[in-house]
């Protein structure tokens, strides 16, 4: 499990692709390796990775063809800034909210203006997760834990303030960027709740 808040800011150090499949090598900056290992976890852009293998500036993860295809991870290029998180460890300070690193889409910036020292980010998300997004409410974008400041048919809004524009990846965004998105876990689970008990069918 993560938090969504963002440990460090590095870059895609390189890339080898083979039938849809990519071993990704991250160069991590500042994020503290201490302690990690391979078979370890750590979330790149919001998406659970594991470590296959460690290196003096980074580690290397190997990323399927679902991954592939179901993140922002196969428009990247070498030398692309990407958010880093290690998982939460029981009793420390859950800063954000319970993020899990399992991508439930792709969204894209709509518009991303200045709004006095913050900004206004507007993402329109896919029909699939339109549903999830609730004004006030929690998602995680690149990995970053934000809150919906105004929900409009599949777009929502955020207000970025100074801090996250500086501490992750938010700062190099431009109409058209693709990210990764997971919605709350909570209306994860009372989606399936209601499903069971028979009170929601999401055909209607």
């Amino acid at each position: 499990m993560f938090t969504g808040i963002v440990a460090a800011v590095g870059r895609i150090e390189s890339i080898t692709l083979r039938e849809g499949e990519g071993r990704f090598l991250f160069a991590t900056a500042t994020l503290s390796l201490e302690g990690v290992k391979p078979g370890d976890s750590i979330a790149v852009n919001g998406c659970c990775l594991t470590v296959v293998e460690l290196s003096a500036a980074g580690f290397a993860a190997d990323l399927s063809r679902e991954t592939m295809d179901c993140t922002t991870f196969a428009n990247r290029q070498p030398e692309d800034a990407v958010n880093f998180e290690r998982p939460l460890a029981l009793g420390e300070e859950l800063g954000g909210h319970l993020v899990t690193g399992h991508i439930d889409g792709v969204g894209t910036v709509r518009e991303y203006t200045a709004a006095g020292e913050s900004w206004r980010l507007v993402i329109e998300a896919p029909d699939e997760l339109a549903g999830y997004i609730a004004k006030k409410g929690s998602i995680c974008v690149d990995g970053t834990s934000l809150t919906v400041n105004n929900v409009a048919d599949r777009s929502f809004e955020l207000m970025i303030v100074p801090h996250t524009q500086a501490e992750t990846i938010i700062s190099r965004y431009a109409i058209g960027t693709t990210v990764n998105l997971e919605v709350d876990i909570i209306a994860r689970y009372l989606e399936r709740m209601l499903q069971y008990t028979g009170h929601y069918n999401n055909d209607e």
